[in-house]
């Protein structure tokens, strides 16, 4: 198992990370207490990649809480003559509903997907290397351990091979 391999998954972690950095507040080595809490406030939180709530994705619908628990059972009870057919038919109704919500968060999440690239692409400035030229890439990770007299810059080295979309070995 290695999260850094799944861009998905590195993004649910972070997620679950905020949450719990605001819920655990000073005493952080409380946190295993708090994760079910943050799981479900992450699970009903609505997700603009996929337009909906993961819940509502597994369950085909909303989340309710306690309160709207007590007013559904007095609907239902109120309403508790129903024909068996009819029932079946909601039934496969529902069902149909959610293979339909779940192909329509497939959608949402491939034009999220589509839109989030095209916004990552914008970004790359287009330069044009050839065999040979010599070049000093950043190194990133400097950034993050930075060293007052350290240089940020890696290199020189010698472009060997081009590939698409500007990379070079």
């Amino acid at each position: 198992y290695h999260p850094q391999t799944s861009g998905q998954v590195e993004v649910t972690n972070r997620g679950l990370k905020r949450i719990l950095e605001k819920t655990v507040g000073e005493n952080r080595t409380l946190w295993s207490d708090k994760l079910e809490d943050a799981l479900w406030t992450f699970c009903t939180a609505y997700k603009t990649s996929i337009g909906c709530t993961p819940y509502r994705l597994v369950y085909g619908k909303a989340c309710h809480l306690p309160h709207e628990i007590e007013h559904k059972a007095y609907w239902a009870l109120k309403h508790t003559n129903f024909d068996l057919r009819t029932t079946g038919d909601h039934r496969k109704l529902q069902l149909n509903g959610l293979s339909e919500l779940r192909d329509q968060a497939y959608d949402n999440s491939l034009i999220y997907k589509e839109r989030t690239k095209k916004l990552h692409d914008d970004k790359i400035k287009n330069r044009i290397f050839n065999v040979g030229d010599q070049v000093l890439p950043f190194n990133s990770r400097l950034k993050v351990f930075s060293r007052k007299l350290k240089s940020r810059w890696s290199g020189p080295f010698t472009i060997a091979e081009i590939y698409p979309y500007g990379t070079a070995k």
